[in-house]
Formats: C-alpha cells, sequence, structure tokens
C-alpha cells in the first residue's frame, strides 16, 4: 500500500459528510489535508464547518488546512491552491466531493437551481482540476478521484430529475477524459459511487430522513473504497467508474456488513444504479 505520510489532499465540500469521511480515512495515514468549502457557520440541518472538520482531522492524525471556498468563483478556487501551495508546497491528490442536489423535473427545476447544479457540479469540478493541474503533474503518486455515478443512459435516471442527472454524467465523462488526456503525466482519474444510499445529513434531514437512513451505509464505506483507490500506483486503476462494491471485491473483500447504519437492515439502492 501506498502511504499517505505528508502527501496532500485537496477535497471539495470536506466540511462534512462523505468529503469528511474521506478525509479523516487518509488523515489516520498522517496526509496533508486541504478542506475546501463553504460552511465557516454551522447549518444546524447538516453541521459541521470547516473547521469543526479541521479539528477532527488534526486528533485523527493528519495536519489541516481548511479554505473557505465556494467553487463557483474561479478566484476563490485559485485562492485555495495558492494557499495549499504556501502551506504544503504541492498537491498530490484532488478529490471532487462538493455538489449540488435538486431531484426536480423539468417545471419544477428553477433556473436558479439549475445554474447552482452545474456551476459547482461541472464547471466547479472543471476549474478544480485546471487549477490543481500543474502541481499534481509533479504531485506523489497523483491521482483525481470524482464523486460520480457509471453513465447509464436510460430513461429512468433522465426522466425524473434530468438537470441533477445531466451534471452528474458530466462529472463522470470528465473523470474519463482526464484519464486519458493526463495518462502521459501519470495522473490517474477515476469517479467513485456508492451501491446503496450514504448515512449523511443531506440523506437525514432533506432527501429521505430517517427511514432512508436506516437503510444506508455510513460514509465510511466510501472513505475506504477511496483510501483503496488512491494507494494504487502506476495508473493501475485508472479510467474506471467504480462502484464502491467493486472496489472491495478486487480487495478480495465482501462482507460489508460493518458500514450498514442498522445491521441486517435492507439496503436502498442509490441513484442510477
Amino acid at each position: 500500500m501506498t502511504s499517505f505520510k505528508n502527501k496532500t489532499i485537496f477535497i471539495t465540500g470536506a466540511s462534512r459528510g462523505i468529503g469528511k469521511s474521506i478525509a479523516l480515512k487518509l488523515a489516520t495515514e498522517g496526509a496533508n489535508i486541504v478542506i475546501v468549502a463553504k460552511s465557516v457557520d454551522e447549518n444546524p440541518k447538516l453541521g459541521g464547518t470547516i473547521f469543526s472538520a479541521a479539528k477532527e482531522i488534526e486528533s485523527a492524525g493528519g495536519k489541516a488546512l481548511p479554505i473557505q471556498t465556494d467553487i463557483r468563483f474561479e478566484e476563490q478556487i485559485m485562492n485555495a491552491v495558492n494557499k495549499t501551495l504556501e502551506t504544503f508546497g504541492g498537491i498530490d491528490v484532488v478529490i471532487n466531493n462538493a455538489s449540488a442536489i435538486q431531484l426536480t423535473g423539468t417545471a419544477e427545476t428553477q433556473a436558479k437551481r439549475f445554474d447552482l447544479m452545474h456551476s459547482i457540479n461541472v464547471r466547479g469540478s472543471f476549474l478544480v482540476v485546471q487549477h490543481c493541474l500543474p502541481y499534481l503533474k509533479k504531485g506523489n503518486n497523483p491521482h483525481i478521484l470524482t464523486l460520480s455515478p457509471p453513465i447509464n443512459i436510460v430513461s429512468k435516471w433522465l426522466s425524473p430529475h434530468i438537470a441533477y442527472t445531466m451534471s452528474k454524467y458530466n462529472m463522470s465523462m470528465m473523470a474519463l477524459a482526464w484519464a486519458e488526456e493526463f495518462r502521459k503525466d501519470g495522473i490517474a482519474s477515476n469517479a467513485l459511487w456508492p451501491q446503496t444510499t450514504i448515512d449523511t445529513a443531506a440523506v437525514r434531514n432533506l432527501l429521505g430522513g430517517t427511514t432512508l437512513a436506516n437503510m444506508s451505509r455510513t460514509p465510511e464505506i466510501l472513505a475506504d473504497a477511496a483510501y483503496y483507490i488512491l494507494s494504487k500506483q502506476n495508473l493501475e486503476y485508472t479510467g474506471n467508474t467504480f462502484i464502491d462494491e467493486e472496489v472491495f471485491a478486487k480487495e478480495g473483500i465482501t462482507d460489508l456488513e460493518k458500514y450498514a447504519v442498522v445491521a441486517g437492515a435492507t439496503l436502498y439502492k442509490d441513484l442510477f444504479l
């Protein structure tokens, strides 16, 4: 396994949920974690700020750099990259985790919500990679990991919430494109998506409540899957849109019961699967 000690991980949306779980997993290995997120005041429905995440990351054994950043704004991304270089000297891994979601049809999706999803999910992820790219090229076993699903062009996923679906599929297309575009630079690029819903504040408070949360897995399953992907060297894993269960199967791990929120519960399949 690759050591993450002193490697610098630039994670968008790492103040809570899946992003924070990945950050904490890599922090236990001694990584430098750059927390690129908006939250400096706690939203009672969602919880967590860049500062509370930083404390947890440092308690876990990593170094933390919280930078208030809204990736809709290019100058804020550039500022985050510059602060990362000033503090840690480089960037080894970029994790595109930040996303906006609204599961509404065409008539119900306001222009501002359409724009929000595409500004964060698509444009923001693109610009993050663009501005980190010169430093990834110099990085130690560089990787880009994007939290987005396999591209499944069927009406089941297109018709109910086309605006959100387009934004997430665009993220996956970028992940696949970057794998080929940056192959010559030795930069791996993959996407990762859960087989089941994940118990985050967004699921619990905004999407499905306690009922859905209890049919979900914990964010740690994606943190561990990300760890396995990012540990691979020499482009062993690149150009994949992984489901978390596939990653574990490749490691010979089939018993995932420890990640269930409620032991023995029937799990709810995530979107796009």
